[in-house]
């Protein structure tokens, strides 16, 4: 299975495609970020991001994608801009016919770490353990967006196991 995970962000958006393998360990396929410029209208920044996020998903053609839910913070003008982004991304992975799942960031820490209050640190070193990777993978909203894609797999896992009882 191929998953891709996506932390989105108007100025930043982090992706991550992460795989299993026959032995049932993970590996990462490719992992980055969209950036767009402030100098850029908010519909060209969308458009943008939507654009390349296509790109990726056709050209990797994973079967499920996971998008980090909105945290709503104190800066109202964030958090539109971040549901905005995040709006593109689950609409570019549905038209595209891939299932779409949302993960808050408790879900994720949960899954990577086994901690929900573990901190950014804790999740990117997990990320790191977890893929096999000689370094913490940067920047950090490509790391996050694949301890999305983490969260996602483990949680197919465990509905997997689930639904065996």
């Amino acid at each position: 299975m191929k998953v891709i995970g996506i932390d989105p962000g108007i100025a930043t958006t982090g992706y991550g495609l992460v795989s299993t393998r026959q032995d049932g360990s993970l590996a990462q396929i490719e992992f980055g970020v969209i950036q767009t410029t402030p100098e850029d209208t908010t519909s060209e920044r969308l458009l943008h991001l939507y654009q390349r996020l296509k790109e990726i998903v056709l050209l990797h053609q994973p079967q499920s994608g996971a998008v980090e839910k909105l945290f709503f913070q104190r800066n109202v003008r964030t958090a539109f801009s971040v549901g905005q982004a995040r709006g593109v991304a689950m609409l570019v992975l549905a038209e595209l016919g891939l299932s779409v799942y949302e993960y808050t960031p408790l879900e994720i820490k949960q899954a990577v770490v086994g901690y929900g209050a573990a901190d950014k640190k804790q999740v990117q070193q997990m990320v790191k353990v977890l893929l096999n990777l000689q370094e913490i993978p940067q920047p950090d909203d490509a790391a996050d967006a694949l301890a999305v894609a983490i969260c996602h797999i483990h949680s197919i896992r465990m509905k997997a196991l689930s639904d065996q009882f």
